[in-house]
């Protein structure tokens, strides 16, 4: 099942947390159901095989990942924790997580959603609290809302993905000074006659 999640925050608990595409406007919810979770899960590498997950397990899994936004948030802007964000992330990261199994042919993790939604809780605490931090920054899209880590040679980057936000507001830029330089042109043709 593909439901075309965008991977492109360099984190998983980031990309978790932008499955709630253009918070301030739009408000696109990526997990409408609980087969859209189990999809997040599998396409982000969480796990190769989980349970299905049922409405609890996405009311759980809604409930940290907007915990982890609102932390992701405070973290960046160099604000305090709320109190309840950090229990929420806690409480998901105490539970067992998705353990890899060794197989004849390789690797394969199974899990239930409880594990799998601890598994992308504990990235947040690793996130949240390692050397990355100084790197987080939000997508320079007003439309998007996705926090990434700018890994950019020299922290410049300003898009969360170049094929996601940064060659959509390249070329809107591009056709705002071809206008531009339109409407000088048409100016003095006007003038002329």
């Amino acid at each position: 099942m593909n439901v075309d999640h965008a991977f492109v925050c360099g984190d998983p608990a980031l990309d978790f947390a932008a499955t709630l595409r253009a918070r301030h406007t739009l408000r696109f919810e990526m997990l409408a159901s609980p087969e859209r979770l189990d999809a997040w899960y599998l396409e982000a590498g969480i796990v190769d095989i989980v349970t299905p997950s049922g409405d609890t397990d996405l009311a759980r899994a809604v409930a940290v990942r907007e915990a982890v936004y609102e932390l992701v948030t405070a973290r960046r802007l160099g604000e305090p924790y709320d109190g309840k964000a950090l229990a929420t992330v806690n409480g998901a990261a105490r539970r067992p997580p998705a353990a890899p199994q060794l197989t004849a042919t390789g690797r394969r993790t199974s899990a239930t959603p409880e594990e799998a939604l601890s598994t992308v809780a504990r990235h947040a605490v690793e996130v949240l609290s390692g050397p990355d931090v100084p790197l987080l920054k939000e997508c320079g899209n007003p439309d998007c809302t996705r926090v990434y880590i700018d890994r950019s040679r020299g922290v410049r980057r300003q898009w969360c993905g170049m094929e996601s936000c940064g060659n959509k507001l390249k070329a809107a830029a591009y056709r705002a000074r071809k206008k531009q330089a339109r409407a000088p042109a048409a100016q003095t043709g006007t003038r002329a006659h």
